[in-house]
């Protein structure tokens, strides 16, 4: 068992490619080393701007040999009728390389077949590593890649050296003219020298002499030291940076070894929103802000620098320079934006196109308007007129300057410049909050008008998507629908909101009649679409498969109440009684079949266990209808599981399939009732029992 230790040293790589190129390298290497059947140990990855490193702990030395069996022509094919071998048999073993009398007669689910034992040695890890390591390195995926000079490789950067050592001996393996090496190079700045390295160990202590941190954990944690003890030697106590995660993990990955610098900027700049100032620090110039104890900006800021700079002066000087010049473009544009109220613009957005089948922002933002309206007025009509509102200010804000400079920033600046021009508290947050949720697990709106404009805007991208074709197909999904999807699944179920998606989709429908002529499955297709969504989401966050499916298969018009019944079926999927009951409700589902008649005549009911099951099936059904009614689905379980020894003493009494026709439909329908109740929470049948 031996360490394998492979770097590729490479110019500079953009600091969001690293940590998908480290996750890709370690797969790979377990998965082709499973594949090569050679056992491996601990599997570590380091990296830096200029490096990606894989280290493998004992790893086997050499394959296994393995004695290989191959099944050939069957046995009547293979031998004549004297028991001489035919050309299939002769053909087959000289493909092995063995003789004819080498074969053996197995029994096999076909009859009796030729086999052939083969000695397969095993080979030595060395030579196996070559291939390994470059098709690894082929095969690392980037979001860009480049070419560089006559080279063929594909890479994100030009690759300079190639550290690739086995036991402490170089593996020989070549890319690109590249020939691998027992070497490695130190900070391109600080220490550009050539290190000679032995073993894993050695190559993060050589590195860490030589200004280059290789483990990102503990690069990261100087990034924070050295932004803090930065902010600490210029305003001491009275400042704190604000260390964004995202932003961390991004300079984390700009350098080698962090060196924090603390600069200023003038106070004017401080009427900018503060979300326009942090974006033009953060995302621009990649700096970290700094806020008072109260939590207000403050004009401080901290780089980190990838090198050390001895005159700290300069190295401030520098950065403040830069950043100036960006404060003075967002200050022009906030200046310029604030000539125009966001409602002066609000015919403007007929300038910018939506999808130029679906329109125009100006079209959207008025059906939006009345979409969402027409959800307040159903839900909650106190804040229909505020709904409509927001609406139609929601994407006014694309017109800004400062959404033209900082795309990050829309709803953001709308939500501001909303409270500087006088709107409500209100429709300025649902301006911003109707974007969310942004990303998968993002944040969801608070308020109930953001809510709801987020689903109408949501709906009306889905429905015209829909309605034209523009479908999501396996890696295609133009306008992030499977976004939106779950979006607006997860804004209904924080909000509890009750409504009808059939309806929703419908009324959408209903503003587009005179811009297009939807597809006919358009209805149809976009709910499955969403039911499909909200299933795997269900599913994702550890619900069972069968429960979310015996939910949805019954209803799912109602997203809230479909919750509701999920959540009461996952409570009673582990009694007794209940694996009874489903058990017997399969067995109901088979006899029925299309039968949907639930009237029953008593007159008709013949035997003893069938009247004891009408009267259970009667109370229980008028137990259950108010709990139904209130959602209260665990309890309406309960009541239905009372019918589990009636239904059982049905079964086992009575013949269904009677010859009288009238009694066995009056038996049919009575199965059918009993279905029709349980499916009011869902297909119990369904569902898995042991």
């Amino acid at each position: 068992m031996t360490e394998l230790l492979f770097e590729i040293g490479t110019e500079e790589i953009p600091a969001a490619y690293i940590k998908p190129a480290l996750a890709f390298m370690e797969k790979s290497a377990r998965q082709q080393l499973k594949e090569l059947g050679l056992a491996f140990g601990q599997v570590q990855t380091a990296g830096t701007p200029r490096r990606l490193t894989l280290s493998v702990d004992a790893l086997q030395e050499r394959q296994q040999d393995q004695q290989k069996e191959y099944i050939g022509p069957a046995k009547k094919a293979a031998f004549d009728g004297d028991g001489n071998p035919t050309q299939a048999a002769m053909g087959f073993a000289r493909s092995k390389g063995i003789g004819v009398d080498e074969l053996q007669v197995v029994d096999t689910d076909k009859g009796e077949y030729l086999m052939a034992m083969q000695e397969v040695k095993g080979k030595e890890t060395a030579e196996l590593l070559p291939e390994v390591l470059t098709g690894m390195l082929r095969t690392i995926p980037f979001a860009k890649s480049m070419r560089w000079a006559d080279n063929s490789l594909h890479f994100a950067r030009p690759i300079q050296w190639l550290l690739a050592l086995y036991g402490g001996k170089v593996v020989d393996c070549t890319v690109e003219n590249v020939q691998a090496a027992d070497t490695t190079r130190g900070h391109r700045f600080m220490s550009p020298d050539t290190v000679r390295i032995e073993s894993f160990a050695q190559y993060i202590k050589l590195l860490a002499e030589k200004s280059v941190v290789v483990d990102l954990e503990q690069r990261r944690a100087m990034v924070i030291t050295e932004v803090e003890k930065a902010v600490q030697e210029r305003i001491g106590h009275d400042g704190k940076a604000v260390l964004d995660e995202g932003l961390v993990d991004t300079v984390t990955n700009l350098v080698e070894k962090p060196f924090g610098v603390c600069g200023t900027f003038d106070k004017k700049f401080l009427a900018l929103p503060d979300e326009a100032l942090v974006t033009s620090m953060r995302e621009h110039q990649k700096y970290f802000p700094v806020v008072d104890g109260d939590g207000k900006l403050l004009p401080v800021f901290v780089a980190v620098n990838n090198t050390d700079i001895k005159d700290q002066g300069i190295a401030v000087s520098g950065h403040e320079r830069v950043l100036r010049a960006r404060l003075e473009d967002g200050l022009f544009f906030f200046n310029e934006d604030k000539k125009r109220p966001l409602s002066s613009r609000m015919d403007d957005l007929s300038g910018i196109i939506f999808q130029y089948k679906l329109g125009t922002m100006a079209e959207k933002s008025e059906r939006v308007a009345r979409v969402a309206g027409w959800l307040a007025g159903q839900m909650v009509p106190e804040i229909k007129v505020d709904v409509i509102r927001t609406a139609r200010l929601a994407k006014v804000d694309l017109l800004t300057e400062m959404v033209g400079e900082f795309p990050s920033l829309q709803g953001i600046i709308g939500r501001d410049y909303a409270l500087l021009e006088g709107e409500k508290q209100g429709v300025a947050d649902g301006i911003h909050e109707h974007y969310m949720p942004i990303r998968a697990g993002g944040e969801l709106p608070e308020s109930l008008i953001g809510a709801l404009v987020g689903l109408a805007d949501r709906m009306d991208t889905m429905v015209g998507c829909f309605a034209i074709n523009e479908r999501p197909t396996g890696n295609k999904d133009a306008f992030g629908q499977r976004r939106l999807a779950l979006g607006l699944i997860r804004i209904i179920e924080k909000h509890n909101l009750s409504l009808s998606l059939p309806e929703l989709v419908d009324r959408v429908l209903d503003e587009y009649r005179d811009k297009i002529e939807p597809l006919e499955d358009t209805h149809a297709q976009l709910l499955d679409f969403i039911r499909l969504r909200f299933e795997n989401d269900c599913i994702a966050r550890g619900q069972r498969q069968e429960v979310v499916e015996a939910a949805t298969s019954v209803a799912f018009a109602d997203l809230t109440d479909c919750l509701a019944r999920i959540a009461a079926l996952d409570k009673m999927q582990g009694s007794e009684e209940f694996a009874v009951l489903a058990g017997s409700f399969k067995r109901i589902r088979n006899i029925i079949k299309k039968n949907s008649n639930t009237q029953v005549d008593k007159d008709l009911l013949v035997e003893a266990p069938e009247k004891e099951l009408f009267t259970t099936f009667t109370a229980v059904a008028e137990q259950a209808a108010p709990m139904i009614e209130a959602r209260d689905y665990a309890g309406a379980l309960t009541a239905m599981l009372t019918m589990k020894e009636p239904v059982d003493s049905f079964f086992d009494h009575v013949m269904v399939m009677a010859e009288d026709p009238d009694v066995r439909a009056n038996r049919l329908n009575l199965l059918t009732g009993l279905a029709s109740l349980v499916r009011q929470v869902g297909e119990i049948s369904r569902m898995h029992v042991e």
